[in-house]
C-alpha cells in the first residue's frame, strides 16, 4: 500500500496539525496491538486520510471516526465498507456513551491538545464517575515521544518529565510506551519522534483520597512554579503556611523538596493531612 503517496495527494493543513502515518509496518503494529476481534467496537481520533481506518475496519466490528477536518470526511467516506460510522466533530464535543461500553480507542492527534484530549477520554482526578471514562477499556495514542516520556514518568525521572499530565495519565490508568514512532514514519515529515501509548482503564482510582477535588488543588499549587520548593508552591496558593509546615514536618518531607519530587501516593497522603491540619486550626 503506497501511503506516502497517497497523503502527498492529500492537502494538509497546518493548523490543524496533520501528519499521516505512512508507515505500513506502524500501522499494522497499531492494529496488532489494539487485538481486534468483532466483537470490538473502535472509536478511532483523527483519522485523517484513513490509512489506519481502513485496517481498523477489516478487524473489528464497528469503527466510530471522529475527525474534525471536512476534506478528510470526504476521503474516509470512500471507504468501502457498512461498519464505519463517520462523525464529522470536535472530540472535545463528543460524548463517548453513544458508543456502547467496553470500547477500545485509536488516536493520532495533533500533539498541542494532547492534554485536553486526554482529560476528555480520562476524566480529570476529582471527575470520579467521568462518563467517557467509564465507557473504554484501552486507548493507543500516538504523541510526540517527549510527551510519551512524560505520561509514563515518576518521580524519579527527570524533573521536566514528571508533572501534572503524568499525574492525570496514571491516576485512571495504567500507561506503557509500546513503540517509539520517527519522524520519516510521516507526511508531512514532522521536527519531533513520536511514540505509541498505551492507556488500560481502570475501574477505581490509582489512590484514595478524602477530597479528590482537594488533591488536585494541592497538585496544582504543587506544581505551579517548579522552581520552587513545595512549601513555598502551597503557600503561595495560598495554603496556610502554618499548616503546611505542620503537615511536611509529620511526613517527613523536607521544606525544600519539590513537587516533581514527590510520589502520586505521597501527594494523596500530602493532601489529606493539610486537610485534616486545617480543619484542626
Amino acid at each position: 500500500m503506497d501511503y506516502y503517496n497517497r497523503a502527498k495527494q492529500f492537502r494538509t493543513k497546518k493548523r490543524l496539525g496533520q501528519n499521516f502515518l505512512v508507515d505500513g509496518s506502524v500501522i499494522d503494529f497499531i492494529i496488532d496491538n489494539a487485538n481486534l476481534s468483532k466483537d470490538d467496537t473502535v472509536v478511532e481520533i483523527g483519522p485523517g486520510a484513513g490509512f489506519v481506518t481502513e485496517r481498523l475496519v477489516q478487524e473489528a466490528g464497528t469503527v466510530h471516526a471522529i475527525e474534525l477536518d471536512e476534506d478528510a470526511v470526504e476521503v474516509i467516506k470512500k471507504i468501502n465498507t457498512n461498519n464505519l460510522n463517520i462523525i464529522h466533530n470536535d472530540v472535545l464535543k463528543v460524548d463517548f456513551e453513544q458508543f456502547g461500553k467496553n470500547l477500545k480507542i485509536v488516536a493520532n492527534i495533533p500533539y498541542y491538545i494532547t492534554s485536553p484530549i486526554l482529560a476528555h477520554l480520562l476524566g480529570e482526578i476529582d471527575d470520579l464517575n467521568n462518563k467517557n471514562r467509564n465507557c473504554i477499556d484501552e486507548i493507543i495514542l500516538m504523541v510526540q515521544y517527549e510527551v510519551a516520556q512524560r505520561l509514563v514518568a515518576t518521580e524519579a525521572s527527570p524533573s521536566k518529565q514528571y508533572g501534572l499530565l503524568t499525574i492525570l495519565a496514571q491516576f485512571y490508568s495504567d500507561v506503557e510506551i509500546i513503540k517509539k514512532v520517527p519522524s520519516k514514519c510521516f507526511f508531512p515529515r514532522p521536527k519531533v519522534d513520536s511514540a505509541l501509548v498505551k492507556f488500560k482503564v481502570k475501574k477505581s482510582p490509582l489512590i484514595q483520597c478524602e477530597d479528590y477535588k482537594f488533591f488536585r488543588k494541592v497538585l496544582k499549587a504543587a506544581f505551579a512554579a517548579r522552581r520552587k520548593n513545595i512549601k513555598n508552591c502551597l503557600t503561595n496558593a495560598g495554603f496556610d503556611k502554618a499548616a503546611v509546615q505542620k503537615t511536611l514536618e509529620e511526613m517527613n518531607i523536607p521544606e525544600n523538596a519539590r513537587g516533581e519530587s514527590l510520589s502520586i501516593q505521597t501527594f494523596g497522603e500530602l493532601a489529606d493531612k493539610l486537610k485534616a491540619n486545617l480543619c484542626n486550626k
